[in-house]
């Protein structure tokens, strides 16, 4: 029976990787991978044959229909990202959706995503909290930012280091120098680093230590 696989991949430390998703990626007829050249790494390091497609945000809107095609035509895919689960600020949505309109079973692995340990071991509430992924490079920046100005839960941000501190900056401007933050960086990887306090103090930290490797930012809500 035909079906699409979303399989999460390590965001850094490979002894992430379930067992479930070495399977599901060894019995596919295809793994569709955002960059190749990266994904063939972590199948090299799993032993995992199964052929693959390229299929990022410059080309998924090309080759849904087709995929949706091999699918129909009982094909099993999986689905994977660079790092992480799949449609998480990455290539996903568009085929998934394309899945469920017209009705062939999706199922998604649970399995590595980065705002998840940020988002705990930032010691910020998260019974309730709101993900925004990667904020708008210029047009609608500043709307965004007044609108979450108000916002109650607990955010999470995923953040470039080169923009790390211009972001942490309006932060301050936005949201106020005593609003709490936490930056997470290099999640489950050697130099894993978990920067806490007031944004003004966090600012100044990376002002002064320029920061490197993947970043995701969690910030309080206002009070």
């Amino acid at each position: 029976m035909s079906k699409l696989y979303i399989v999460p991949t390590p965001i850094g430390n490979l002894e992430d990787m379930t067992f479930r998703a070495i399977r599901v990626l060894k019995e596919a007829d295809l793994i569709l991978a955002e960059d190749t050249r990266t994904s063939g790494k972590l199948l090299k390091h799993f032993d995992i044959a199964t052929h693959m497609h390229s299929h990022h945000m410059h080309n998924e809107h090309k080759t849904v229909e087709n995929l949706i095609s091999r699918l129909k035509a009982g094909e099993t895919i999986a689905l994977i990202s660079d790092a992480g689960t799949p449609a998480i600020s990455d290539p996903g949505f568009l085929l998934t959706r394309a899945c469920v309109e017209n009705n062939i079973t999706v199922e998604c692995l649970p399995g590595a995503t980065a705002f998840v340990p940020a988002l705990v071991n930032s010691g910020l509430p998260n019974d309730r909290f709101v993900f925004e992924g990667f904020l708008p490079e210029k047009k609608g920046r500043q709307t965004r930012f007044l609108a979450l100005a108000e916002e109650t839960r607990t955010m999470i941000f995923y953040v470039s280091p080169h923009k790390l501190v211009k972001t942490l900056a309006e932060f301050v401007q936005y949201f106020g120098a005593e609003r709490p933050v936490c930056v997470s960086r290099e999640l489950s990887k050697l130099h894993e680093e978990n920067v806490r306090g007031k944004a003004q103090e966090v600012l100044s930290h990376f002002e002064q230590k320029p920061p490197k490797g993947e970043i995701v930012v969690v910030v309080g809500g206002r009070k």
